[in-house]
């Protein structure tokens, strides 16, 4: 159950992507910002944990999660050294999963051929 719990709730923010993309003007970088601070802002107040709760990976692996991450990781820094920790924890709350985004970009260019689009 849990797996399709996670399908759904990954699918739905998805949909809410696409349907941007399909119905607005907004770019696809305009819209990664957006649902990062949504989830930033739900994470804040403490409302994505609910909806990471029902959807697992399906929640925490989207951009809102990273969202969520970040303001999650800078209150409880800002709770431990002060005002230095709103610009300091959500470095340290996410440099693990973005040093892995990285890592394994990389090795994936180096085992197959990257080619620019025409």
């Amino acid at each position: 159950m849990e797996y399709i719990s996670a399908f759904i709730v990954g699918g739905v923010i998805c949909i809410i992507a696409q349907i941007l993309m399909d119905t607005t003007k907004l770019t696809p970088g305009r819209i990664l910002v957006v649902f990062v601070t949504i989830g930033a802002i739900l994470g804040a107040f403490g409302l994505y944990d609910k909806l990471v709760v029902v959807g697992g990976a399906g929640a925490t692996v989207p951009l809102p999660g990273f969202g969520n991450t970040l303001a999650k990781a800078a209150i409880k820094e800002v709770k431990e050294i002060g005002l230095l920790g709103a610009f300091t924890g959500g470095i340290k709350g996410t440099a693990g999963g973005v040093s892995a985004a990285i890592f394994f970009g990389y090795l994936m260019a180096l085992i197959f051929n990257p080619k620019t689009k025409e």
